[in-house]
């Protein structure tokens, strides 16, 4: 039997979804106060708030994102940009971590992530030009380094944006949030130190990255703690990949044969200098202890497995999305800086 058709709509007639306006009047506020309520409640009274969500509740009323959208001039899309060749991107585990943490935080407040790299002048041309066109509200920014012309680049389209790590070179112009590399490093090393080693070598990150030079400072100044005379031949540099790490580990054996421990400012080229190493035929923690750096998944498949110091990836990728928000909403958030912790395991 058919149901028959509530008072006032003709039978077979679809049920009008309801609108703002209907919210309006079932609440007894204004139509610009639902407006506000449904932008963020900023300059709503409690009682409105609670009146509006309830009547929203009452109608089921769902946003129309593509009406507000264009009254409002925002895509309600947010860009994890990547500034490094795309290989990269599948090759380093934090990238894929920190983007699964973005893309939760961002799925809580109903907002779609857009993964974009960078890696040479065609790919930042066209992601400028897309950019600076409005189709997102504001860019997470990844892998800056020092000289990099994209923070210029979003700084002149006036796109809100918030750096994973402190962009070198532009103090007090752009948000950020990062580990506490400096002091992660020294935990690190103090470790090394404590556990009997004398000769402490690192294979240290690219010094235009905020993590290179961090871990860098960090490892020099436990040196200077315990009066050990800082020696360049005990450093090799790499670029944050296992290739680079196996390379810088292999010169400094040649350079440093005697060295007993190896801080690496990075688990994936700690897992190369783990295969420079045994190819070496130096035991691991027996000859050599070793260090990592971030506590990726990459520590856990080491053999063995690997000391290292844990980034808060779950909350870097919270407070960067928080204040990426804050942002686009107008408003001026700190940078965050937060603590690092050391996770001591098998190979030191």
């Amino acid at each position: 039997m058919t149901e028959p058709a509530p008072q006032g709509r003709p039978a077979g007639k679809p049920r009008r979804a309801p609108t703002i306006h209907d919210v309006a009047a079932v609440a007894g506020v204004s139509r610009g106060t639902v407006s506000r309520v449904l932008q963020g409640g900023h300059n709503v009274s409690p009682a409105s708030l609670e009146a509006v969500n309830a009547a929203i509740g009452k109608l089921g009323y769902v946003v129309n994102r593509h009406a507000r959208n264009l009254v409002t001039q925002r895509s309600n899309s947010v860009a994890f940009l990547l500034t490094e060749p795309q290989e990269r991107f599948f090759e380093d585990p934090n990238f894929t971590t920190l983007l699964r943490g973005c893309t939760a935080a961002l799925g809580e407040h109903d907002i779609p992530l857009l993964l974009m790299t960078a890696g040479d002048e065609a790919e930042r041309r066209r992601v400028v030009r897309y950019l600076a066109a409005g189709h997102v509200d504001g860019v997470l920014l990844v892998s800056s380094h020092r000289g990099n012309p994209m923070i210029e680049h979003l700084r002149e389209a006036e796109i809100p944006m918030v750096s994973c790590g402190k962009p070198l070179g532009q103090r007090g112009r752009v948000a950020y949030v990062a580990a506490d590399d400096r002091e992660g490093a020294k935990d690190m090393v103090r470790h090394l130190i404590e556990s009997g080693r004398s000769r402490v070598a690192t294979v240290a990150g690219p010094q235009d990255t905020p993590g290179g030079v961090e871990r860098l400072l960090g490892y020099r100044e436990v040196l200077d703690e315990y009066g050990i005379t800082f020696d360049e031949s005990l450093v090799a540099y790499g670029d944050y990949s296992r290739a680079g790490g196996e390379q810088a580990a292999d010169r400094l054996l040649a350079a440093a044969p005697g060295l007993d421990a190896l801080f690496v400012a990075s688990d994936l080229m700690a897992d190369g200098a783990l295969a420079a190493l045994d190819r070496a035929g130096r035991s691991v923690p027996g000859d050599v202890a070793v260090g990592g750096f971030d506590d990726s998944p990459a520590a856990l498949t080491t053999r063995p497995a690997l000391t290292t110091v844990r980034q808060p990836w779950d909350r870097i990728s919270q407070e960067m999305v928080r204040l990426l928000l804050a942002q686009i909403a107008g408003e001026t958030q700190p940078t965050v800086i937060l603590p690092t912790e050391l996770v001591i395991r098998e190979s030191a």
